[in-house]
């Protein structure tokens, strides 16, 4: 229902009825004589559908990610880019857009597969140091510091090298957004999460018994550590393909499994399937909004984002401490 509110609202309204007809004749043409324009057919299906699709996607892959980020982590303002996935992605973008490395080489594919590569370095950097230790806190550390220096090289990079056209590029995309959403950049983060999320959901259950605390779970018979590393390999992952497509946005990860938790509880198998629905509804509704609080331009997703989720998110820490002082 997001998506088809999402694709018929714009510029150009189109009702929800001529948006599922519209769709419904492209999956079966000749099922039913069409009284809709070729260009309003183009608007649904080449423009706001791979875009609200996207959106819905990359919305439940964060908040997935987000969930899972907090529980093994046991941080309530843990978020999916814990390991600098989103400050190395935005370095392999200006890499690409900035200085030129690799540019054109995929094509459209540029961008999104810059922006993976280097959403996986920090990772891999972080997994490679900090796994040398016992404690699995050593890798959230490391990856906290790579995110630092990885958006020091981004600041750097922009300012001595980039000129005013990359420059807006580069800031475009950092700020996260839909803009350059098709049904070519659709599938990769579609099959992350497909594939991720089973995962995921499978181990949720090895996920309650970190409430126990490390020892408890250890003494149930879960190897705490090795746990811990997987799933934020696969979070790390989901949230790069997440980003690659999108840009960097923030407080999807990080807000939306606190709403899921106060409608169906703090239980992993409950919370990460209605966390990854919210996420893609919240996402779709911010896209949707973007790019129509403003006429002459496209407001940044992440911008949306942050200006609603933050105050929810200020609001919600308020009720939760004031009912633990009361």
């Amino acid at each position: 229902m997001a998506i088809a509110a999402a694709v018929s609202f714009g510029s150009v309204r189109i009702p929800v009825g001529d948006v599922w007809a519209i769709v419904i004749h492209r999956l079966a043409p000749g099922a039913f004589e069409s009284w809709w324009t070729e260009a309003r057919a183009v608007i649904v299906v080449d423009s706001r559908l791979p875009r609200s699709l996207t959106a819905a996607v990359v919305g439940a892959s964060l908040a997935l990610a987000g969930g899972v980020a907090q529980a093994v982590t046991r941080n309530p303002l843990a978020d999916p880019y814990l390991l600098g996935v989103s400050s190395g992605a935005g370095f392999g973008v200006v890499l690409v857009m900035t200085l030129g490395i690799g540019a054109g080489a995929l094509g459209a594919f540029t961008v999104p597969a810059a922006a993976f590569v280097g959403a996986m370095i920090p990772l891999f950097l972080a997994l490679a140091i900090g796994g040398r230790y016992p404690q699995s806190t050593a890798i959230i550390l490391v990856g906290v510091a790579l995110s630092s220096v990885f958006t020091a090289l981004i600041t750097f990079t922009l300012l001595v090298f980039a000129d005013e056209r990359s420059l807006s590029g580069v800031l475009h995309w950092l700020a996260g957004g839909f803009g350059d959403a098709r049904w070519s950049t659709l599938p990769f983060p579609l099959l992350a999460l497909i594939v991720i999320g089973i995962v995921i959901l499978v181990s949720a259950p090895k996920m309650d018994l970190l409430t126990t605390g490390d020892d408890g779970a250890a003494a149930l018979g879960l190897d705490v550590r090795r746990f811990r590393i997987v799933q934020l390999l696969a979070i790390s992952m989901l949230a790069g393909a997440a980003v690659s497509v999108s840009g960097g946005i923030g407080f999807v990860g990080l807000l939306v499994p606190h709403l899921a938790g106060y409608i169906v509880g703090t239980r992993a198998i409950r919370l990460l399937p209605v966390a990854a629905l919210l996420g893609a509804i919240a996402l779709v509704g911010a896209d949707t909004l973007a790019r129509s609080v403003a006429q002459s331009t496209e407001v940044p997703v992440g911008v949306v984002t942050a200006l609603v989720g933050a105050p929810i998110f200020v609001f919600m820490l308020y009720r939760r401490y004031a009912r633990e002082m009361r």
